[in-house]
């Protein structure tokens, strides 16, 4: 690793998003201090495979806050994306979102206050607003804790702007909405519809297609993140990454059949479904506040990033990965 370049960390760098922020870094030109979730099988997710002279991929827990301390040690921004993130699964373990999104975040807190960075970014989601009571939604809008996962959410951002307020630790709360794309779990709807498709299906089995939501592609999410690390004088903020668009779940499906040219049937599986009053039915981000405090824009559409998603998911190495015939939590 080259001792010149300016290290950043990001925790839960081993997801979904956390990967592709970590690509985007290292094509930025800085060294990344990357952590992957400890587990006896030397497993760093979708950091299998990724090889740069200038990533340090570190194993650990978040909820460790020893281990937050250390890892945190040299580096200047911290991206913190590490977290519980499935909705269904936050119905059937809350105890485990509270020490992992509160408890978590609180430690990595902690070390940032301790080492002395320059930035700490950390993760929100869209999912805190609940319903929309307006749209499109900017960040005043009232939290509505709808699941267990959102309220850890709302906890964790609490307890960030906290050290802000009582110690001045420079933090900014990202919070992108819908992110899809290459390596997300099979428990959101675009890869399950896209991988279902893909191993030849015809009755696709979905949740509910009426809600709305603002998707927003992988790449366009982490270039949000690494421009909320950069951009001067936001820290205190609450910032949306959004497109400021809404679409239907039967929208994108339709178009992800159209674009996979294939016929299917969408079935309803009640294990799909969110229990009463915790489907957020509305989503539509306002992206007035971040692309007036940074140079950041949506550079994908829709149908951009859906071809693109279709395009890796689809390869046979790819789609291997993915239990189709299981729904993933």
């Amino acid at each position: 690793m080259d001792a010149t370049k300016e290290k950043v960390l990001v925790t839960g760098a081993d997801g979904f998003i956390g990967s592709h922020l970590v690509e985007r870094l290292l094509n930025d030109g800085y060294a990344v201090r990357a952590l992957s979730q400890y587990n006896s099988f030397n497993n760093w997710g979708w950091l299998e495979g990724m090889t740069h002279p200038d990533l340090e991929v570190v194993t650990g827990d978040v909820r460790d806050p020893n281990l937050c301390r250390h890892i945190t040690e040299g580096c200047t921004t911290v991206y913190h994306l590490a977290a519980l993130i499935a909705i269904p699964y936050s119905y059937v373990a809350p105890d485990s979102y509270v020490d992992t999104n509160i408890k978590g975040t609180l430690n990595m807190c902690q070390a940032a206050r301790d080492c002395g960075v320059k930035r700490i970014v950390v993760t929100s989601t869209s999912e805190v607003y609940g319903t929309a009571r307006y749209v499109p939604i900017d960040e005043a809008h009232p939290k509505q804790p709808q699941s267990p996962y959102s309220a850890t959410k709302i906890g964790a951002d609490a307890i960030a702007l906290s050290f802000h307020n009582a110690f001045g630790l420079p933090v900014v709360v990202a919070r992108p909405f819908n992110t899809y794309g290459p390596r997300q779990s099979a428990r959101a709807i675009i890869p399950t519809i896209i991988t279902q498709i893909a191993s030849g299906m015809k009755e696709i089995k979905v949740g509910d297609l009426s809600p709305t939501r603002d998707f927003n592609f992988v790449k366009d999410t982490a270039a949000g993140f690494v421009a909320l690390g950069t951009a001067p004088g936001i820290e205190g903020r609450e910032i949306n990454i959004a497109t400021g668009t809404e679409v239907s779940m039967q929208h994108t499906l339709d178009t992800i059949a159209r674009l996979m040219d294939r016929e299917v049937n969408y079935v309803v599986d009640p294990a799909r479904l969110r229990p009463a009053g915790s489907e957020v039915f509305r989503l539509c981000g306002d992206n007035s506040l971040v692309t007036s405090l940074t140079d950041w824009r949506p550079a994908y559409s829709l149908e951009d990033g859906l071809r693109e998603t279709i395009d890796w998911f689809t390869r046979k190495e790819n789609l291997a990965k993915y239990k189709t015939g299981i729904y993933n939590v």
